[in-house]
């Protein structure tokens, strides 16, 4: 099972995206959501609320 690299909730075998970057590192996203979040208005997870790395950055 794989972890999406911008919220932190698990993917179910068969879903989400995956996208690799040209260095080789492999992103995996559960929505478009997350990919739009990360990749084109490059925000940190860890400022977005909604994700769960920031509530877990926040205790």
């Amino acid at each position: 099972m794989a972890k999406c690299s911008f919220c932190g909730s698990v993917l179910a075998p068969g879903t989400g995206m995956i996208f690799v970057e040209a260095d080789g590192k492999v992103l995996y996203f559960c929505r478009q959501k997350c990919e739009k979040n990360m990749l084109k208005l490059r925000r940190k997870p860890y400022d977005v609320r909604w994700s769960k790395l920031f509530k877990k950055a926040e205790k």
